[in-house]
C-alpha cells in the first residue's frame, strides 16, 4: 500500500536524524548511503503533492526568479511565518507566478546546507519559525531570517495574531491595485470570511475598508500579550 504523504515526511525527518549522527560520528560512506535514501524519499513526496494537469486549464506563467526569491516575496507582503500553502497561494494571486506548496518541500532543508557551507553568505535565509517556549522549529511555518527575533517565534496567540496581520497585509496590497482580479479578491474572502463584521458578502466586500478595518480592531485586542510572549522568548532566545 502506497504510504500517505504524512508518513514520508515521517520518514525524511527520521532520515535527516541520522544523517546528523552519521556526520557526528565522523562515517562518511553512512552519510552518503543515507543521503540518497532521503533524495528518494524526496522525490516519492513531491511526486505525491505535485497537482494534477488539467488540460482545459491555461498554464500560469512562469516566474523568472528562483523558488527562494518568490517565496520571500510572498513572505515579505504578509509579514509573519506563514505556511506554504499560504505563501503559494499569496505569490499565484499577487505576483502571478507558478509557485506552488510541493515546490517547498525540500526549500528549507536546502537553505540550512547553504547556511552551513557558506554562513552569512547570502542576503536572508529562509527559516522555520521557533516555538515561544521551547525555541523549536514550528513544523509548517516559513520565516524570515532576516526578521527580529521576536517575529521568529510563535507563542499562544500567535497564530490569531499572525491571521489578522496576514488579512490586514492582503487586504491593503489588495487596495493598491487599479483592477484587483478575481483570485485575489476570492483569497482575501477567505480572510474576511473569518473575520468578524468584516464584510457580510463576497459581493459586499471592500478590501482596503472593512476587512483591514476589522483585522486592526479585533488585532488591538491580543497583540500586546501577543507581543509580550514573544518578546520574552526572544530574550532567552539571544541569551
Amino acid at each position: 500500500m502506497a504510504e500517505a504523504p504524512e508518513d514520508l515526511e515521517r520518514h525524511i525527518e527520521q532520515l535527516r536524524t541520522e544523517v546528523r549522527r552519521a556526520a557526528m560520528a565522523g562515517d562518511p560512506v553512512r552519510v552518503r548511503e543515507l543521503r540518497k535514501a532521503e533524495n528518494a524519499w524526496d522525490q516519492a513526496l513531491a511526486a505525491m503533492t505535485a497537482p494534477t494537469a488539467d488540460l482545459d486549464e491555461v498554464p500560469e506563467p512562469e516566474s523568472i526568479l528562483p523558488v527562494r526569491e518568490q517565496v520571500h516575496q510572498a513572505l515579505v507582503l504578509l509579514g509573519v511565518p506563514s505556511a506554504p500553502k499560504l505563501i503559494a497561494s499569496v505569490h499565484k494571486v499577487v505576483f502571478s507566478g507558478d509557485l506552488t506548496s510541493s515546490k517547498l518541500t525540500s526549500l528549507k532543508r536546502d537553505e540550512g546546507r547553504s547556511f552551513q557551507s557558506s554562513p552569512h553568505a547570502r542576503p536572508y535565509y529562509l527559516c522555520s519559525a521557533l516555538t515561544a517556549d521551547l525555541l523549536v522549529p514550528v513544523r509548517g511555518l516559513l520565516a524570515v531570517s532576516t526578521w527580529p527575533m521576536a517575529c521568529r517565534v510563535v507563542g499562544p496567540l500567535s497564530a490569531r495574531v499572525d491571521f489578522l496581520r496576514s488579512g490586514i497585509a492582503l487586504a491593503e496590497q489588495v487596495g493598491r491595485m487599479v483592477a484587483p482580479t478575481t483570485p485575489v479578491l476570492r483569497l482575501l474572502w477567505q480572510f474576511a470570511a473569518n473575520i468578524p463584521d468584516a464584510a457580510a458578502t463576497f459581493d459586499v466586500m471592500q478590501p482596503a475598508v472593512a476587512a483591514a478595518a476589522a483585522a486592526a480592531a479585533e488585532l488591538s485586542v491580543h497583540e500586546d500579550a501577543d507581543r509580550a510572549h514573544r518578546e520574552a522568548a526572544a530574550e532567552r532566545a539571544r541569551t
